[in-house]
């Protein structure tokens, strides 16, 4: 294992036990009364759902620049995050969501069908710009589906679950979530790390991809099964929260020798613990009401976005 994901686990150590301990009442195991009951049902699930929810953000990111040879790529351009947001959505505005299991089923659904058009649309070809434009077609149908089901939302309580669910946040989720999320998004990043010898060979070029045994369906096919479980399984159970995919790749290439094959478990490492720190942060906030793990990762990643643009800028003039 390399240097930096045994840096990455070892933080991740150091982190996960303080994340269980931080909140608005911090805990200490030896005084606090029903501590054990407390750290077992509420604080070790939602500290696990953010490492789950974050590592596949982060494989899906690195696994999506990589294959698009883009920076700027993150896994909301595929489309499978609102097409989940929009299938969460259907449950709130049918009046499903009050079960504990349907909201993420429909989200999943909605995730599996957003994969679905885009595998039919994009994957005989295999080919980038082609990929790349369904993406953004299916994410902007969906996001279009979604304004729709809210403005035309039954009532004003199904409007504001409807909104505060789109937010993000890891508040008040349990085992069940975990039970639902962990194995789908391990699935899926086990897809990502399979591509890995193929995104090396993409960064030679296609014609030299291809000359090295690239199949371009099967690569294909394997992003879309990876970035589609861990996006949707991450969506069906905390929301949308953006911006881990685009940042966290940033942040580990530079520890590593820079190839998409090597940057996939060290980005997922980094994910996880980036949204671990994130929602530990959320917690200790002197705020009315918590915030929203989505909002604070978007007040995080709309200037880091800024600043990587502006960098290409200065890079081309």
């Amino acid at each position: 294992m390399s240097r930096a994901n045994l840096v990455l686990l070892a933080l991740l150590a150091i982190a996960l036990p303080l994340s269980l301990l931080a909140g608005r009442v911090w805990i200490d195991p030896a005084t606090t009364p029903n501590a054990a009951v407390i750290l077992m049902e509420l604080r070790l699930p939602r500290g696990l759902l953010a490492i789950v929810v974050g590592a596949g953000l982060g494989a899906a990111g690195a696994a999506m620049q990589g294959y698009l040879r883009n920076p700027l790529a993150d896994p909301g351009l595929f489309g499978i995050a609102p097409g989940a947001a929009l299938g969460a959505v259907a449950s709130f505005w049918f009046g499903y969501a009050a079960s504990g299991w349907l909201l993420p089923l429909f989200a999943l659904a909605g995730a599996g069908g957003a994969m679905a058009l885009l595998a039919l649309i994009a994957g005989r070809t295999g080919g980038i710009a082609l990929f790349t434009l369904a993406g953004l077609m299916i994410a902007s149908l969906a996001g279009a589906l979604t304004s729709l089901a809210i403005s035309l939302a039954p009532n004003a309580f199904a409007m504001s679950e409807i909104v505060t669910w789109l937010m993000g946040a890891l508040t008040d989720r349990g085992w069940g979530d975990v039970w639902l999320s962990a194995p789908l998004v391990a699935l899926g990043i086990a897809f990502l790390a399979l591509t890995g010898r193929s995104l090396d060979a993409l960064t030679l070029g296609d014609a030299a991809a291809r000359s090295l045994g690239t199949q371009p369906g099967r690569l294909l096919a394997l992003l879309v099964l990876g970035v589609g479980l861990t996006v949707g399984a991450g969506v069906a159970v905390a929301g949308i929260i953006g911006f881990v995919g685009l940042i966290v790749p940033h942040l580990v290439r530079p520890l590593t020798d820079r190839r998409p094959s090597q940057l996939i478990l060290p980005s997922a490492l980094a994910g996880a613990l980036l949204v671990l720190v994130a929602d530990s942060i959320c917690r200790v906030l002197p705020l009315v009401t918590e915030l929203r793990l989505g909002i604070a990762l978007s007040l995080i990643g709309a200037p880091f976005f800024l600043g990587l643009l502006l960098r290409m800028r200065r890079g081309l003039a």
